[in-house]
């Protein structure tokens, strides 16, 4: 029996890449659908809309360096991001649930009607 090392983990795809950021794009439709702007979020004062960057910069990054000591998403191995998703949804459910409904991690259909997936040569 071997151990399994750092080496034949396995860095999350191309296609979990296009998930995730396609994932970042409804979570922030999904935010702006139910009043949740950054101001009532993140920071009073403000209202300023939410975009895929900035659910990635200001909700996602946060919580996957305080949890993985990983500053960019290349760096996430496959079950990862997983664990990532699953704290900002309890987060986000905990603190909104009564006004937001978070978007399901994206199907591969999904992808391929985002024309995120990768082609077959």
């Amino acid at each position: 029996m071997t151990l399994q090392t750092s080496k034949s983990r396995s860095k999350r795809t191309l296609k979990q890449n296009n998930a995730l950021h396609l994932w970042f794009e409804f979570l922030a439709a999904a935010l702006n659908d139910a009043g949740l702007d950054m101001r009532t979020v993140l920071k009073p004062g403000v209202s300023i809309p939410w975009t895929p960057d900035t659910v990635k910069e200001q909700l996602w990054r946060p919580i996957q360096i305080a949890m993985l000591q990983k500053k960019s998403t290349t760096e996430l191995e496959t079950p990862e991001v997983s664990k990532v998703e699953e704290v900002l949804v309890r987060h986000l459910v905990e603190k909104f649930g009564q006004f937001f409904e978070p978007p399901n991690f994206p199907s591969v259909e999904q992808l391929v009607d985002n024309n995120r997936v990768e082609k077959d040569n």
